[in-house]
Protein backbone atom coordinates (compact mmCIF):
# COMPACT_ATOMS: atom_id res chain seq x y z
CA UNK A 1 0.00 0.00 0.00
CA UNK A 2 3.08 2.63 0.84
CA UNK A 3 4.14 2.23 -2.94
CA UNK A 4 0.94 2.87 -4.55
CA UNK A 5 0.25 -0.76 -5.59
CA UNK A 6 -3.18 -0.78 -4.16
CA UNK A 7 -6.45 -0.78 -6.51
CA UNK A 8 -9.93 -0.46 -5.39
CA UNK A 9 -13.51 -0.20 -7.05
CA UNK A 10 -16.67 0.28 -6.14
CA UNK A 11 -17.85 -3.21 -5.47
CA UNK A 12 -14.98 -4.12 -3.41
CA UNK A 13 -14.75 -1.16 -1.41
CA UNK A 14 -18.85 -1.77 -0.57
CA UNK A 15 -18.02 -5.84 0.23
CA UNK A 16 -15.47 -4.70 2.57
CA UNK A 17 -17.44 -2.38 4.36
CA UNK A 18 -20.63 -4.29 4.24
CA UNK A 19 -21.68 -6.47 7.56
CA UNK A 20 -19.17 -4.55 9.99
CA UNK A 21 -21.77 -4.44 13.02
CA UNK A 22 -20.45 -1.06 15.34
CA UNK A 23 -20.74 1.75 13.53
CA UNK A 24 -17.84 3.22 14.72
CA UNK A 25 -15.88 0.28 12.85
CA UNK A 26 -17.42 0.68 9.83
CA UNK A 27 -16.70 5.03 10.27
CA UNK A 28 -12.96 3.85 10.98
CA UNK A 29 -12.88 0.94 8.08
CA UNK A 30 -14.48 4.09 5.34
CA UNK A 31 -11.96 6.73 6.65
CA UNK A 32 -9.04 4.47 6.07
CA UNK A 33 -10.28 3.17 2.57
CA UNK A 34 -10.72 6.96 1.55
CA UNK A 35 -7.26 7.11 0.97
CA UNK A 36 -7.61 4.92 -1.72
CA UNK A 37 -9.55 6.39 -4.99
CA UNK A 38 -11.55 4.10 -7.21
CA UNK A 39 -10.67 2.84 -10.59
CA UNK A 40 -13.61 4.04 -12.70
CA UNK A 41 -15.52 0.96 -14.07
CA UNK A 42 -16.32 1.40 -17.75
CA UNK A 43 -19.00 -0.03 -19.92
CA UNK A 44 -16.25 -2.05 -21.33
CA UNK A 45 -15.30 -3.61 -18.10
CA UNK A 46 -18.71 -4.98 -17.73
CA UNK A 47 -18.86 -6.70 -21.02
CA UNK A 48 -15.56 -8.30 -20.54
CA UNK A 49 -16.95 -9.56 -17.17
CA UNK A 50 -19.61 -11.15 -18.88
CA UNK A 51 -17.60 -12.64 -21.02
CA UNK A 52 -15.66 -14.10 -18.73
CA UNK A 53 -18.57 -15.44 -17.21
CA UNK A 54 -19.54 -17.20 -20.17
CA UNK A 55 -16.03 -18.61 -20.56
CA UNK A 56 -16.01 -20.22 -17.01
CA UNK A 57 -19.58 -21.29 -17.33
CA UNK A 58 -18.31 -22.92 -20.40
CA UNK A 59 -15.33 -24.91 -18.20
CA UNK A 60 -17.78 -25.77 -15.64
CA UNK A 61 -17.19 -22.83 -13.23
CA UNK A 62 -19.98 -20.77 -12.04
CA UNK A 63 -18.61 -17.01 -11.05
CA UNK A 64 -20.31 -14.18 -9.43
CA UNK A 65 -20.65 -11.00 -10.98
CA UNK A 66 -18.73 -9.13 -8.99
CA UNK A 67 -15.93 -11.57 -8.79
CA UNK A 68 -15.60 -11.26 -12.69
CA UNK A 69 -16.23 -7.61 -12.64
CA UNK A 70 -13.00 -7.63 -10.71
CA UNK A 71 -11.49 -9.57 -12.98
CA UNK A 72 -12.22 -7.38 -16.12
CA UNK A 73 -11.16 -4.56 -14.30
CA UNK A 74 -7.93 -5.81 -13.14
CA UNK A 75 -7.08 -7.52 -16.48
CA UNK A 76 -7.88 -4.73 -17.93
CA UNK A 77 -5.33 -2.65 -15.41
CA UNK A 78 -3.24 -5.52 -15.60
CA UNK A 79 -3.16 -5.47 -11.89
CA UNK A 80 -2.89 -8.86 -10.03
CA UNK A 81 -5.60 -9.93 -7.93
CA UNK A 82 -5.34 -9.93 -3.82
CA UNK A 83 -7.83 -11.72 -2.46
CA UNK A 84 -8.28 -15.04 -0.30
CA UNK A 85 -11.39 -15.73 -1.94
CA UNK A 86 -10.62 -19.51 -3.35
CA UNK A 87 -13.03 -18.81 -6.37
CA UNK A 88 -10.28 -16.64 -8.02
CA UNK A 89 -8.04 -19.24 -8.17
CA UNK A 90 -11.13 -21.49 -10.24
CA UNK A 91 -11.41 -18.43 -12.26
CA UNK A 92 -7.95 -17.59 -12.89
CA UNK A 93 -7.53 -21.50 -14.83
CA UNK A 94 -9.55 -20.06 -17.42
CA UNK A 95 -9.60 -16.15 -17.65
CA UNK A 96 -6.05 -13.93 -17.77
CA UNK A 97 -6.24 -12.37 -14.33
CA UNK A 98 -3.03 -12.84 -12.23
CA UNK A 99 -3.83 -13.59 -8.34
CA UNK A 100 -1.32 -12.13 -5.91
CA UNK A 101 1.32 -13.79 -4.35
CA UNK A 102 2.72 -12.54 -1.11
CA UNK A 103 6.66 -12.51 -0.95
CA UNK A 104 7.56 -15.25 1.09
CA UNK A 105 9.89 -14.91 4.36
Amino acid sequence: MRDGRVAVIGPIRQEVLSGIRLERDFARLRERLADFDDIPILTADYEQAAQFYNLCRAHGVTGGGVDLLICAVAYRHGLPIFTTDPDFGNYSKHVPVELHKPPTR
